[in-house]
This record gives C-alpha cells, structure tokens and sequence, in this order.
C-alpha cells in the first residue's frame, strides 16, 4: 500500500508538472490566438469585439498567478478555451468528439495486438528450435514496416484496387449517426481496414519482445528446477516463464494504451478517421493552438495515468514490488 502511494503522490506531482507547462508554454510563444484569429480572417473581424475575443480565449493583463488560478478554475470547470479554426466551437467539444473514435479504434486494436502478439511470444519461446523460428524473419519484416506504409500499401491494394474495404472516413456520411444497424455496419465496415493495418504492423513487436525475453526467462535456474521436479509443462510455460516475461510487455503495453489516446496520427490521416491523431494534424496544419494545447494536455495524462495503471498491476504480477513496499 506505502509503494502505491508514492506512486500515485509521484504522478500527482508529474500531472501538475504536465498542466503547469500547459499553461506557460503558450504564453512563452510570440503572438496569442486573438492575433492568429485575426490574421486569418484578414480584416472580417471588428476591432471593437477584440476585447470580447481576448476574455473568450482567456487572455487578460492580470499577473501570471492570476492568470494561473484562472486557468486551474477553467481546468475544473473542463474549459478548454475555444478553437481557432473551428471558431467559436470549445476544444473540449472537438476533444469529446474525437476520443471515442480514437478509443474504439487504437484502443481496441491496440489490445488486441497486445494479446495475439504476447501469446504468439510464449509460444514461440517454448517451441523454439522448431518450425516456429522459421516464421521470426517474416516478423522482424513486419516489426520494421511503418505503419503509414503499410496503411498506404493495404489502401492502394484492398480499398483502391480490390475493392474489398472501406478506406475513407469513420462511416458513410449519407446515414445518420446512431444506434441503427445500418450505422453500426457501417462503422465496422470503415474501421475494418485500419483496424487490420495497426494490428498487422504492432503485433510483430509484441510477438519478439515476448519471445526474446521468455527464451531468457526459461535458462533460469528456477524454471529448471520447476522442470525437474516434474511440475506440468503448462504450470512452468505460463507460470515460471511467461508470468516474469511478461513484466517488460506490461509496462510498453501500458505506455502503449497511454499514446492511444494520441492516437496513431498518421493512419488516422490517411484513411480520414476522426480521431484525436487527425484533429491533431488538423491543429497543426491551422495554427490552431488552444486545441494543440487541450490535445497534448490529454495525451500527457493519459501517459500518466498509463503508468500508474502499469505500476499497480506491477504490484500484482511481481512478488518482489509487493516486499519493498
């Protein structure tokens, strides 16, 4: 309990590290968003509503620790402040509408990457020297391909050419949004090709990392002799081995669920999905600053929260977390 607690005061602190440089790094920058909001519209804008825009995006001539305990009040009351290039729509709005398609279609895939690869890594590992190993080269390939070649590849062979998926967008913008069945079918029918390439292009990483350590796991003096005092073999696999193995994978799988969030930009720009990755390229792409700053705030804490979830499950899977607390 002492261990999860300095745990959990350690990311405290590193979550008010994260918010606190939130708010000053915008305030570093040259220039501010009443300025880039009204190079944008180049003259369309009243001077006389300036001051009305400078309250909207929360500037104000106050001291920066006024400033500060203006913005952890916004914080609380989920205030973002306002999008540039979608103006006057809030940020917390845009995030809203992109984290559930980020969710559904990194956190998913993610997951599901995360057990076909870890349980491919066990099994290798235990039948290594066997026809297994053939298959390592094929992975290693896969491990290197970058996602958004491999996104590009399946587009240009099974959306372009073929046929066989949908390749644009999260669903067919002629339906209504909602629980109907067309619109399920719909969104699993355009989520099925980038689902297929994160998977295709993470599950190899998974399957080596798994693989590498459980060889090494299993030259332990403690698995021999787990083996010579006649336990079963499926109690040494996946009670020796594996449950050390696979102490690494948890804590890259963790950081994997915490940059879900961020999503895989690149794929979730080349196939047009609406997520958090592709509202980030958008940000980017517009000067949007107050959402690039509510995007990466979300993204540091969920890194953050990724890592408490890591070091908890820590505690459960190894003995020796549990004695030095």
């Amino acid at each position: 309990m002492r261990y999860l607690l300095r745990k959990i005061a350690l990311y405290l602190f590193i979550a008010w590290a994260a918010l606190t440089m939130n708010f000053l790094i915008p305030r570093l920058m040259p220039g501010d968003p009443v300025s880039a909001l009204l190079a944008k519209f180049e003259g369309q804008i009243d001077p006389d509503s300036i001051t009305a825009l400078r309250e909207a995006f929360g500037i104000s001539d106050d001291p920066l620790i006024v400033q500060y305990g203006q913005y952890l009040v916004d914080l609380w009351n989920r205030d973002l402040g306002l999008s540039l290039s979608q103006f006057p729509v809030p940020v917390t709005q845009i995030v809203a509408s992109a984290m559930p398609w980020t969710i559904g279609l990194i956190g998913v895939t993610t997951i599901i990457s995360f057990v076909i690869g870890t349980g491919l890594g066990i099994v290798f590992a235990w039948r290594r020297g066997s026809w297994s190993d053939h298959l390592l080269p094929a992975l290693t390939f896969l491990n290197a391909v970058p996602y958004f070649w491999m996104a590009l590849i399946l587009v240009m062979v099974f959306g372009v050419n073929l046929g066989w998926f949908e390749y644009s967008n999260a669903y067919d913008a002629s339906l209504d949004p909602g629980w109907t069945p067309e619109f399920i079918g719909s969104v699993i029918s355009h989520a099925l090709l980038p689902a297929i390439t994160i998977v295709l292009a993470s599950f190899a990483g998974w399957v080596m990392s798994m693989r590498n350590m459980t060889v090494t796991i299993l030259g332990e003096d403690y698995v021999t002799m787990a083996e010579a005092k006649g336990l079963p073999q499926r109690m040494v696999m996946f009670g020796y081995a594996a449950r050390n193995a696979i102490l690494p994978n948890v804590t890259s799988f963790a950081l994997s669920l915490g940059a879900v969030v961020g999503g895989s930009m690149l794929t979730e720009v080349i196939f047009n999905y609406p997520g958090i990755g592709y509202s980030l390229f958008n940000a980017v792409k517009g000067s949007d600053f107050p959402l690039m700053q509510g995007l990466f705030l979300m993204i540091s804490l969920a890194v953050i929260v990724a890592n408490l979830i890591a070091d908890v499950l820590y505690v459960f899977l190894d003995p020796r977390t549990r004695q030095e607390s």
